[in-house]
């Protein structure tokens, strides 16, 4: 191209990289804003702030888009333009702090514009345009602490560094339980021998808590360093635990968590550091723990590619029990699930296909409070048709047929949503032995609904085929086509009479519930209905639902530590 034909491509790559700073900015007055609601105690403008950020991609995107057409008769342009736009969006990343989100926010104004039907690296970035070297900025996102001085001291020099405008309830209290807790967890040797503790400048916070993340690096081992951070009914604050454990760290990272507020120029660098703190997480999950979950789908999608090219199994239906209203498969090599929402539901789900969207947006705009899978939706997703097993191609077409097609040698589904794969809770049980384990998971199952519930959302369809069950032995939900508010259900007692016909003359409106009848469908076998009722007996009664019906309509906002209680420091002299 001429550089008279090249002007208008770079108007354009220069206009959609300030919408993307636009956004950034946004995004980060929203997330700065944190520290404040947390030293204030206001929940409620928590909660309202994390549903605002996550509108503000797709409000920014919208913007890009729409901004684009008033000027670009885009039908009109040839390959040459784009690719003269891609080039030149390029050279606007170099040096840009976020060059790797600006990356993702260029691909999604391209998406929109050819409507998710070109994805070509000559237009779109689906490769990273640079190779990012962890530890350039390493600087710019972490406090280092002097390892020769006390204990005690270092403590001090945390807090001196990590202040905030509401007083401890008890400082020196709070030093001397941190002392006491790193002591029993490091020998005098394993202190001494500490060459450097490094906290990330970001303070993390999420719901009623701030998390001050780092390490302790020593010559054979590192470990995470977290101080968990809460407030007290007066708004004092207090330390409620040292966390040293890396299994503690990945589930306060977990997929079921809502996103944390962790304010940053260079987001790059905080996801490298958090991957060496927690190497068995997937990179994009780190994004999507920061907030940015649009960036963390564009780096699932490309280690997905790497590891299509890495592998040779066929993506094959997912174990377990069939759903009603979702179509899932998955790649038995790689972690993620795929659901598709069926054409046709069975006759016992009352429901629509933009009824079971909403329900999903509905739980991706909740705090998930540990119990909830975050899933990320998808247009157009492309597979490799060679790689479909035959039984799932057939089962694809008899199910899902409106939203799948093939085009030359790949599968495309026009609508779908990714998920975190686990084991489904009802396979698990059937084959677990050991009956600490299975009484573990039952507890586990009715805690999870119980915690769902608090959260403001009725699980709706709990049979335990809908739950999964971590590695680390926690119970997650995974099914959302029936979830609603709490407020959308009238919880009733079954009427108590000797007339064997009562049941038959019960009048039962759309949204009456009966916790009673919860006993005999959330788990089949007997014994687990027993082991089930003897722990969580209260959920199968309606005064019980009606009290937690009564704290969401409060707008109270739970406060679920996502540590064991036995992490949690003493404060005995409150």
């Amino acid at each position: 191209m001429s550089p008279a034909e090249q002007q208008p491509a770079q108007k354009i790559a220069f206009r959609i990289i300030q919408h993307f700073d636009k956004s950034y900015r946004w995004f980060s007055r929203i997330t700065r804003g944190a520290q404040e609601r947390f030293e204030n105690g206001q929940w409620q403008e928590t909660v309202r702030a994390s549903k605002e950020r996550i509108t503000v991609y797709e409000q920014s995107l919208s913007e890009a888009v729409a901004d684009i057409y008033h000027d670009l008769t885009v039908h009109q342009k040839n390959d040459a333009f784009w690719h003269a736009m891609k080039q030149a969006y390029f050279s606007l990343l170099e040096g840009h702090p976020q060059f790797e989100l600006a990356e993702t926010f260029y691909n999604s104004v391209i998406g929109r514009i050819f409507k998710h039907q070109r994805i070509d690296n000559s237009v779109m970035f689906m490769l990273p345009s640079r190779c990012y070297l962890p530890g350039r900025d390493r600087e710019k996102v972490i406090n280092s602490f002097d390892p020769t001085t006390t204990v005690a001291q270092m403590y001090e020099a945390i807090f001196h560094i990590y202040r905030f405008n509401i007083p401890f309830e008890d400082k020196a209290r709070d030093i001397g339980n941190l002392e006491t807790a790193l002591r029993q967890r490091l020998s005098t040797a394993q202190l001494a021998s500490v060459t450097a503790v490094e906290m990330l400048k970001p303070v993390f916070y999420r719901s009623k808590a701030a998390y001050v993340i780092g390490r302790i690096c020593m010559p054979d081992e590192t470990l995470p360093f977290v101080i968990a951070l809460q407030t007290s009914t007066r708004q004092a604050l207090f330390v409620d635990a040292l966390l040293t454990d890396r299994k503690d760290l990945s589930i306060i990272f977990g997929f079921a968590r809502s996103y944390f507020m962790a304010d940053t120029l260079y987001p790059a660098e905080v996801a490298a550091f958090l991957q060496e703190l927690l190497p068995h997480k997937k990179h994009f999950e780190l994004y999507m723990a920061l907030g940015h979950f649009k960036h963390g789908k564009t780096v699932f999608y490309r280690n997905f590619l790497h590891h299509q090219e890495h592998s040779t199994d066929l993506f094959e239906a997912a174990p377990g029990t069939r759903g009603l209203v979702m179509m899932v498969f998955h790649l038995p090599s790689y972690g993620v699930v795929f659901k598709i929402i069926k054409d046709e539901f069975a006759e016992s789900k009352k429901i629509t296909r933009d009824h079971v969207k909403s329900c999903y947006k509905l739980v991706k705009m909740s705090d998930r409070v540990g119990r909830m899978a975050d899933t990320h939706e998808y247009v157009n997703f492309r597979f490799p048709l060679a790689r479909i097993a035959p039984e799932l191609l057939q089962e694809l077409h008899e199910t899902c047929a409106s939203s799948v097609k093939i085009v030359g040698d790949e599968l495309i589904i026009s609508h779908l949503y990714i998920e975190r794969k686990m084991t489904p809770l009802n396979l698990y049980l059937d084959k677990e032995t050991d009956p600490e384990k299975i009484r573990s998971a039952i507890n586990e199952l009715g805690t999870c609904i119980k915690q769902i519930a608090l959260a403001n959302i009725f699980p709706g369809d709990m049979l335990h085929k809908n739950f999964g069950i971590t590695r680390l032995g926690r119970v997650i939900f995974y099914d959302y086509d029936e979830i609603c508010l709490m407020k959308d259900r009238n919880f009733r007692e079954l009427p108590k009479s000797d007339d064997p016909y009562a049941m038959d003359t019960l009048s039962v409106a759309p949204d009456d519930v009966f916790p009673e009848q919860f006993e005999h469908f959330i788990v089949g076998k007997r014994h687990l209905k027993a082991m089930l009722k003897s722990m969580h007996g209260d959920l199968m009664t309606a005064s019980y639902w009606r009290e937690l019906q009564a704290i969401a309509g409060s707008g109270a906002v739970p406060n679920f530590t996502p540590y064991d209680a036995s992490a949690r420091l003493p404060r005995d002299d409150v």
